[in-house]
């Protein structure tokens, strides 16, 4: 699976055990190609930054996706990446997934910062942008922060990873190992409260069911994107917007507590009902 592992012992590559593999390839495809753009920011300023990764993602995609060398991974890393194509009703449902999906953790951390304090302080802790002094540049350092997030981090664990795991040991076991290193790799960051872990392994599980169930990334992108938009721009920098809500303990359950438990309850039904759909129409495929 990791190419520069194998190029460089072969043999004690394809001894170690599949999910072993899958986890290291998984791990490393992720967090190599997620660190260039932070790099590019600080080194090129937004506009030249944004230029770079923009091409820097685009062969990212070709490469992860089969493309380029060497010749003889192009096979496994297109089955890794999950190349097969959408039909026109399996975007319709995938789109649909995506946004919801991005709505459902949104509402999940609202409802929890309505039963706990919002620790504002430690969730702006590293995602300073007043070195950019133009609002529409830091939307647009917004935007690119979240579709490399998106595209780097889908490519890694629930391609790279998740993908040979499913095919050894089936999705529930795939998906629970994608899941707990998504988890993982979000620990590291001081907005990982205790009431944030589940709603990151909670994410890390639609997105491998998403990827599953639709037989592509390309929902999972979007979806991870979509998220990490609203996630960067409001919860980390504020630059969309500060929550001001208080805990229920304070105010009691309120309107807005109930609008908040309704919108993740419809939310969460609608990608459900996506992704069976989606997995209905892709088994539907296989049989004809």
């Amino acid at each position: 699976m990791l190419v520069t592992t194998q190029n460089l012992a072969p043999s004690l590559w394809l001894r170690l055990p599949i999910a072993l593999r899958a986890i290291v390839s998984g791990l490393l495809i992720a967090l190599v190609a997620a660190n260039v753009w932070p790099l590019l920011l600080l080194s090129l300023g937004a506009p030249l930054a944004a230029i770079a990764e923009v091409i820097f993602l685009a062969f990212y995609i070709w490469w992860a996706g089969g493309g380029g060398p060497p010749l003889t991974t192009r096979t496994t890393r297109a089955a890794a990446f999950r190349c097969g194509k959408l039909s026109a009703t399996q975007w319709v449902w995938g789109m649909i997934a995506a946004v919801f999906f991005a709505a459902t953790i949104h509402a999940s951390i609202v409802l929890l910062f309505r039963l706990v304090t919002f620790p504002m302080a430690s969730f702006r802790h590293g995602y300073d942008l007043s070195f950019i002094p133009s609002l529409t540049w830091k939307w647009v350092a917004v935007v690119v922060s979240a579709a490399s997030a998106g595209i780097c981090e889908e490519t890694g664990f629930r391609g790279y990873m998740q993908r040979p795991i499913e095919e050894r040991s089936g999705p529930l076991v795939a998906i629970l190992i994608s899941s707990f290193f998504f988890m993982l790799l979000h620990l590291t960051k001081d907005w990982a409260t205790i009431g944030m872990v589940p709603i990151v392994f909670g994410a890390g599980v639609l997105l491998g069911l998403l990827a599953w169930s639709s037989g592509s990334l390309i929902p999972c992108m979007i979806g991870h994107t979509l998220m990490d938009i609203g996630l960067f721009a409001y919860w980390w920098t504020g630059i969309a917007g500060d929550f001001t809500a208080q805990p229920i303990s304070r105010t009691g359950v309120d309107q807005g507590f109930l609008v908040g438990c309704a919108a993740f309850g419809i939310s969460l039904a609608v990608v459900l009902l996506a992704m069976w759909k989606l997995r209905r129409d892709a088994v539907s495929s296989l049989a004809a």
